[in-house]
């Protein structure tokens, strides 16, 4: 799956970029809220999600990298968002949390930094519904690629096979047309692409792209 990342649509013509993922290929729309706090930087809060939310006809993908996500989880709810991740690193109490969100009718997701082990999801995994594994450190768009990444796929499928869980692996951060295919093969579901899709002269053939060759 393809997850166009909103972070880098043009935000001066935001019903326009949403419309042109509902118009694609693409599955989802990702969604990164940014508090300044937990990453250094700041995207945009509730006022733009709800703009967001009133045009896009694809589930939405909500990324949250903010400390204490859980005074937002009804939030998001109330906003339509199909899926919720929450940083492992923000989370004191990781399951009370993920029990909150499917409490609220949404898929449970958990993301993680580029330097945190995937064994740590090994007494949860099988209440995490997405895996959004950090390409890049969190906080900036347009970064590029960590090796590593393709080593921490293939150890978390290994841990989803093994405890029989049904996570998906979601791969954030420097995708491009050159690893799209590699990450697929190494056991990645959805692709999570913002620089490499907004900044192409046709974003929807991009996408269309992608998908080809990570299909």
């Amino acid at each position: 799956m393809i997850a166009p990342s909103l972070l880098a649509a043009d935000f001066g013509n935001l019903q326009r970029d949403v419309e042109m993922i509902n118009n694609s290929n693409a599955d989802w729309h990702h969604i990164d809220i940014m508090d300044g706090v937990f990453v250094p930087n700041i995207s945009y809060g509730i006022p733009v999600v709800k703009a967001i939310a009133k045009y896009a006809t694809k589930p939405l993908d909500v990324h949250l990298m903010i400390v204490d996500p859980d005074r937002y989880i009804k939030t998001f709810a109330e906003l339509g968002a199909t899926n919720l991740s929450v940083h492992y690193e923000a989370c004191t109490h990781l399951h009370r949390t993920l029990q909150a969100i499917k409490a609220e009718g949404m898929k449970a997701g958990v993301a993680l930094n580029p330097h945190t082990n995937i064994m740590l999801l090994e007494d949860t995994i099988k209440d995490i519904d997405v895996v959004c594994m950090m390409s890049v450190n969190p906080g900036f768009g347009g970064q590029s690629f960590i090796e590593n990444t393709y080593d921490k796929i293939r150890a978390l499928k290994a841990l989803i096979e093994r405890k029989g869980a049904k996570t998906l692996i979601e791969i954030d951060g420097g995708v491009t047309d050159k690893n799209a295919k590699a990450l697929k093969d190494a056991g990645a579901d959805v692709l999570v692409a913002g620089s490499f899709i907004f900044n192409s002269k046709d974003p929807v053939k991009t996408i269309q792209e992608l998908k080809d060759i990570a299909g």
